[in-house]
């Protein structure tokens, strides 16, 4: 599972959001913290504008901040928002033309897992992974870091050898 740019960026402008702590925030400045492109940043801000989780202001001193406090955005919530489908496989979008679909079991365990990861978002707000505003100085990860779950593909490598 993989989200979207949209989600990553939406849950990214959020963070700062919250860091910033009730001043208006510019898309300038989000797009040097983060080194994304700005024309990115105005369509995920619109879209979490018109979704009720920030407030914009426009002109020259605008910009934008957060709506509710962090603890009233849930992140479920706001990925269901981003995400223009889920569908994780063929047979989950319409127009599928698989020919397993009337007798694959796939569909389901593959649903199974994805209502699991999102009911795993859901039980998280903003308010859980709020950073302090000196956390977004530019200071670039380790070259060999991963982030991601190991899911035992680093012990099952290991142990065929």
């Amino acid at each position: 599972m993989r989200l979207t740019t949209l989600s990553d960026y939406a849950l990214r402008v959020l963070m700062y959001a919250a860091a910033e702590n009730e001043r208006l925030v510019t898309i300038d400045e989000t797009a040097k913290v983060y080194d994304i492109s700005k024309a990115h940043l105005m369509k995920v801000v619109n879209i979490l504008t018109k979704a009720g989780y920030l407030k914009s202001v426009r002109g020259r001193f605008g910009g934008f901040m957060l709506a509710m406090s962090p603890e009233e955005i849930n992140l479920g919530a706001v990925v269901r928002t981003t995400e223009p489908d889920f569908a994780l496989v063929e047979c989950f979008a319409t127009g599928n033309q698989c020919v397993l679909t009337r007798k694959c079991e796939l569909a389901s365990v593959l649903n199974e897992a994805l209502v699991s990861f999102v009911t795993t978002l859901d039980r998280y707000t903003l308010a859980d992974i709020i950073l302090q505003k000196k956390n977004f100085r530019r200071v670039p990860p380790p070259k060999d870091e991963t982030r991601g779950p190991d899911l035992g593909q680093k012990n099952a490598r290991a142990s065929s050898r």
